[in-house]
């Protein structure tokens, strides 16, 4: 049947779609590991988790003149049942043929009680949380709609986890196809006492169009100002940019996953590196969230290389090369990337990058992510690991490691 493992709930088995989560290599010679029985074990910050909403939230709380456009399932004459979304192809709604592990997993995070005892099971200390079904946010050319529904999801995360915001920390959602009502609810959430943002890969949701602004213009600067002034830091999570869902039929899964939703997050990195933003507003700390790390070496290479063969087209003419203000201000974060733990030393990228169990997504590790770093992290220092694992978590969005430390303490002695 397989190993099993302890729920909350009760035992549940490890099913033979899961059993690969299982294996390690183990830790001989670390030092301290990332174990959840590890009383020395790091300090684990996820910097990508994701909220799990109630599914009627934006039909309740959303302005009348929007509700008809809200993403929905349809059923055609002949039975068939479709996903609909305004910014997205619409997408045959496959019956749900999860089981085992993976039909648990697509459960969890409601209640943040319930996400604070999985976190710990997990080993993970705290969280970063995302939208969920709120990633359709974006997928409209209308920037009203899209703020109406970014604002919906902003005052029920607070309201959901503002209190825990110590250790289950929103990312307030903006919408920024228009820059005055970004700036506006950017002012608003900063106030409400959010940690952190997250903006969409590009700012008109959809296909190119060089006619639609984009972050490397000054029409931004007034975003940019509210953002630095409020010191904290913006990140750009995967499908968010344009519709991940392109190619159809087979290998769809694969090259949706690949060159939708992952590679589009390159984009805002180039333009906040390339364009002069950070030269303006050099307090701005930014995060590309899910998209690997494999590929944050080669870019920076490539923007460099730009930057200097193409020295007759570049502009502005900047004081740094592209990929040194990645190396001051950026982030990127992972759940499982050997190739990109590889590079993270020769390439001085230590420093740059984050881990994310991605909780309770099934690209994530959770709950067997302690294997999960063994089976990457072996080749790294003890050092090495607590930075990627918690401390440039730390450092990008100002948690309270003393405070975490005193939880863990609490939770060990009931």
């Amino acid at each position: 049947m397989g190993a099993f493992i302890s729920t909350p709930g009760g035992t549940d088995t490890v099913d033979q779609a899961n059993q690969w989560r299982l294996q390690t290599p183990g830790h001989q010679g670390w030092k301290r590991t990332a174990r959840p029985d590890d009383p020395n074990r790091f300090l684990m910050i996820s910097a990508d988790c994701h909220a799990n909403e109630p599914a009627n939230l934006w039909v309740d709380r959303i302005d009348k003149k929007f509700r008809d456009r809200l993403p929905r399932i349809e059923v055609d004459e002949n039975g068939v049942k479709w996903s609909i979304s305004e910014g997205w192809a619409r997408s045959r709604l496959l019956d749900n043929t999860l089981a085992g592990e993976d039909l648990y997993r697509n459960g969890r995070g409601v209640d943040p009680l319930e996400r604070i005892r999985d976190l710990a099971r997990d080993g993970v200390d705290a969280e970063i949380i995302f939208p969920n079904k709120g990633l359709t946010m974006w997928a409209t050319s209308d920037a009203e709609f899209a703020h109406a529904q970014c604002k919906i999801w902003n005052d029920w995360a607070w309201e959901t986890f503002g209190k825990y915001n110590d250790r289950l920390s929103p990312m307030a959602s903006i919408a920024t196809a228009d820059v005055n009502l970004a700036t506006e609810e950017i002012k608003r959430v900063a106030k409400m006492g959010f940690r952190g943002l997250t903006l969409p890969c590009k700012p008109i949701f959809g296909a190119h169009d060089a006619r639609h602004p984009n972050y490397n213009l000054g029409m931004y600067d007034p975003m940019w100002a509210a953002i630095q002034d409020a010191d904290i830091p913006i990140t750009f999570h995967v499908s968010t940019g344009r519709d991940p869902r392109a190619a159809r039929k087979d290998g769809g899964a694969v090259i949706n996953y690949v060159s939708h939703s992952l590679v589009p997050t390159i984009e805002p990195v180039a333009h906040l590196c390339a364009s002069g933003v950070l030269e303006r507003f050099p307090r701005i700390r930014f995060a590309a969230i899910e998209s690997g790390i494999g590929w944050v070496a080669w870019a920076l290479e490539a923007m460099d290389e730009a930057y200097v063969k193409h020295h007759m087209w570049s502009f502005p003419k900047l004081k740094k090369k592209p990929s040194e203000y990645f190396h001051s201000n950026g982030f990127a974060s992972f759940q499982e990337d050997p190739v990109g733990l590889d590079l993270a030393v020769k390439y001085n990228l230590v420093d740059n990058f984050l881990w994310a169990n991605d909780y309770p997504h099934h690209e994530g590790s959770w709950p067997h992510s302690f294997q999960a770093i063994e089976r990457q992290m072996k080749d790294l220092s003890d050092d090495q690991r607590a930075k990627i694992l918690g401390l440039n978590a730390v450092r990008m969005w100002k948690f309270d490691a003393g405070r975490l430390m005193k939880y863990r303490e609490q939770r060990a002695s009931a």
